[in-house]
């Protein structure tokens, strides 16, 4: 089993944005249990989250460019389970 295999998907989309943008704030939520029997909800959770985020690398960008980078940062987590990411983010 692959080292990746044993992480969470939570731990890989924390690793995965603080190596992206060395955000001064970073919370990754899992939201599943509250999606439970909607659409993309599984047993186990990982489908659905919040992500808030603060980092100097969205300043100037517009909120539009600033989601654009993280769902680039989280694209593999995108197309492998994750049915749901509700963003927070902001610049320092």
């Amino acid at each position: 089993m692959a080292a990746q295999d044993r992480t969470t998907t939570k731990q890989r989309m924390l690793a995965g944005l603080t190596g992206a943008f060395a955000p001064t704030l970073l919370e990754v939520l899992d939201e599943s249990e509250s999606h439970r029997g909607h659409g993309g909800w599984r047993e186990g959770g990982e489908t659905h989250f919040r992500v808030r985020i603060v980092s100097a690398a969205f300043k100037g960008k517009s909120r539009v460019d600033i989601h654009r980078m993280i769902n680039a940062v989280l694209a593999d987590e995108l197309a492998s389970g994750v049915h749901a990411l509700a963003i927070e983010a902001k610049s320092d």
